[in-house]
């Protein structure tokens, strides 16, 4: 199984990522949506970021998760490559995000996500979960 797919929309971009359980599904949502600003096997572990959101539901949740990073890359300049999520109900997930800072010309900057957006987000799970994010290019 693929980790994630890439899907076209009109001026923006999405994902669809795949998990055997919806940590893992969030995860690969993260490792996807940093894929298209980067090529994360150029990303080395050196740091290592605590994450923690909150929102009133799963879907706000995972916008909201993707955007604290987006957050993060774009305040303090770090680009992560690893995630591990701890816990994650349906409100709350708590992480650790590993990647280091960005170096431009050796990360290769591809594309600049805005935002993660509620537009066509989907929260699916029977044997499996898949998620779907369009991203504000």
């Amino acid at each position: 199984m693929n980790r994630f797919d890439i899907i076209e929309h009109t001026a923006d971009i999405g994902i669809v990522a795949y998990g055997a359980e919806l940590k893992e599904a969030f995860a690969n949502a993260a490792y996807a949506m940093f894929t298209i600003i980067a090529d994360p096997e150029r990303v080395e572990e050196r740091v290592c970021q605590d994450i923690e959101v909150q929102a009133e539901d799963q879907e706000s949740l995972l916008v909201r998760w993707l955007n604290e990073l987006l957050y993060l890359f774009d305040t303090q300049g770090i680009i992560f490559s690893r995630f591990e999520i701890s816990e994650l109900n349906e409100n709350h997930l708590k992480a650790k995000g590993y990647g280091e800072p960005i170096e431009p010309k050796r990360h290769s900057l591809k594309i600049g996500i805005k935002a993660a957006t509620y537009h066509m987000l989907k929260i699916e799970g029977n044997d499996g979960y898949k998620v779907q994010v369009i991203f504000d290019i």
